[in-house]
């Protein structure tokens, strides 16, 4: 006979379940997997990444969208997002890598080509043309801010790049299209011997070749803005040229292998954010309810005198509907005959005997209070990636470190945003770009011979190679900020160019120039300049003084 301790039914001879065999032979190992204790009616599921999110996509992207619409919060935290990451304006720094293209660094190439790259570049896709839009109604920094408000709402970006032959300088440009149109086919018979998942067609190991795109928005034709046989129409997009050209810009960040489409981190928070709304629905609500009532009279007489006076009249069946119009116009007549009493101007209203006046107190608080809102708030501010303090506009509790360590960290997560979604959707743009016009000799830095083909090999990656400037860090305590970032320059630890992006949101490069020039045009006007290195050292040292205030000490 087999032991019990064994995994084996000495019974039945069966194979009991690992769990059971666990229990048998003392308990498992880990409390997590106990089935037995407070843990036993949780069983989640376990399935694949597409399998937990793919039937669930729409529902998810509905309720987070109608989340961002009607919630003041989250659509400022959206704000906040968009603030954070691209600012006024998303500024292209070209950092082409000159040492692997052509075996040695050449700075005087870089230079040149970096200057001339970014001006014509930035005319392009900054100009009021909007020439970078296929439909010609956002400019590059547009376009990047919609990108990274719409990755919040439904965790992904979906572009397209167009060509266009219409006289515009540059015929390459881009669409942004609703992830709702990246969809399978109704017609399955196109998807025949192909793996498509929620409209995005994948090989043996999930890369993606081609997105099926829907013609229009599937709830266009329920409002009458698309006819039923358009919006039931879907086109086919390969995801590259055969040369390497991208046509389909598809930005999301995978939580888990082979997961197919994006979701939105607020589904984590969705629940908080929808008690939130209700909660501070039901606060005005109370509130006003409160406030409708601010005082009351209220009688003393005792119930059988009451009923007493009511039964004076007899046509009418009911004693106490009868003592109630006897008592109010008996009050009526009192009152409308009363003379008020005054004290130094104000009046002293007097009431029929047996009653008084109560105010009542219409700003009463909840019993929850300031904390359960509060609560709430966290949850949607970690949801976000953004702190409670700039969510809420409550910073009555932060001082000085408190607010700078919540300000670093939404920096980091800002950093990391900037990184995946704001400079994929621009390096996209400027890929394309810059492919045209070295194909159509419109740069004259690439007219010089022996330049290496652009196609070859990673050169396009080294053409390409650049950073992007967006919004500044912000500063709480300037002064201390300004000292820092002068202290890491002049240890080495960071760079100008580092800083002046950081602090201010600029191109080094053209701060540098305007200085040359502000500085020729103080010399021509025998005016002092603060570039002088005598001011410039006087600066220094009134910048790394200590200062003298309590707060800051």
């Amino acid at each position: 006979m087999l032991e019990s301790n064994s995994g084996v039914s000495p019974l039945t001879s069966e194979v009991l379940p690992p769990e059971a065999s666990a229990v048998a032979s003392g308990g498992v190992a880990y409390d997590g997997a106990n089935k037995l204790d407070r843990l036993g009616m949780w069983q989640p599921a376990l399935r694949s990444a597409d399998a937990d999110l793919l039937p669930l996509k729409d529902d998810l992207d509905a309720r987070a969208l109608d989340t961002m619409r009607n919630d003041a919060y989250v659509a400022g935290g959206a704000a906040i997002r968009k603030d954070s990451i691209v600012g006024a304006r998303f500024l292209l720094n070209s950092k082409p890598e000159t040492k692997l293209l052509f075996g040695k660094e050449d700075e005087v190439w870089e230079t040149e080509a970096q200057e001339e790259i970014e001006t014509k570049f930035t005319l392009w896709a900054e100009s009021p043309q909007n020439w970078p839009d296929a439909a010609r109604r956002k400019t590059l920094t547009d376009i990047v801010r919609l990108a990274v408000g719409v990755h919040l709402s439904n965790g992904e970006v979906l572009m397209s790049a167009e060509w266009f032959d219409d006289g515009r300088p540059f015929s390459s440009a881009v669409q942004l299209i609703d992830s709702a149109r990246l969809s399978d086919p109704r017609d399955r018979t196109l998807l025949s011997g192909r793996r498509v998942r929620k409209g995005v067609e994948i090989d043996a190991y999930g890369a993606p070749t081609a997105y099926y795109i829907r013609n229009a928005h599937p709830g266009d034709y329920r409002l009458g803005i698309t006819n039923i046989l358009a919006s039931m129409k879907w086109k086919r997009i390969p995801a590259r040229k055969p040369w390497g050209r991208p046509l389909i810009n598809h930005i999301y960040e995978e939580m888990r292998p082979d997961q197919t489409r994006g979701v939105t981190a607020m589904v984590a928070a969705l629940g908080e954010m929808r008690m939130t709304k209700h909660f501070r629905r039901t606060e005005l609500e109370r509130a006003v309810v409160a406030s409708t009532y601010a005082a009351s009279i209220e009688s003393e007489l005792p119930t059988d005198a009451s009923l007493a006076m009511g039964s004076g009249n007899p046509t009418d069946g009911n004693a106490t509907t009868a003592w109630m119009t006897d008592y109010l116009n008996e009050i009526a007549t009192y009152t409308a005959n009363a003379q008020n009493l005054t004290m130094d101007g104000a009046k002293i209203p007097i009431f029929a005997p047996g009653t008084k006046l109560k105010i009542q107190n219409p700003g009463a608080a909840s019993p929850q209070g300031d904390k359960f809102e509060q609560s709430l708030l966290r949850y949607i501010a970690a949801a976000l990636g953004v702190s409670y303090e700039q969510l809420s506009r409550d910073y009555t509790q932060t001082n000085y470190s408190s607010a700078r360590a919540s300000s670093g960290e939404t920096f980091k997560t800002m950093m990391s945003l900037k990184r995946s979604v704001a400079e994929k959707v621009a390096n996209f743009i400027y890929r394309l770009w810059l492919e045209e016009a070295i194909n159509y000799n419109e740069l004259e830095c690439f007219k010089r011979r022996g330049l290496p083909r652009f196609y070859d090999g990673m050169n396009a990656e080294l053409f390409a190679a650049c950073e992007w400037i967006g919004a500044a860090q912000g500063q709480i305590d300037p002064l201390k900020e300004t000292q820092a970032a002068i202290l890491r320059v002049k240890s080495g630890f960071s760079t100008k160019e580092t800083e002046i992006a950081k602090m201010t949101g600029s191109d080094w490069r053209k701060v540098a120039r305007q200085q040359r020039r502000e500085y020729d045009l103080d010399k021509k006007l025998e005016m002092p300049s603060i570039y002088d290195s005598t001011d410039t050292t006087d600066l220094q040292n009134s910048l790394t003084a200590t200062p003298n205030d309590g707060e800051n000490k």
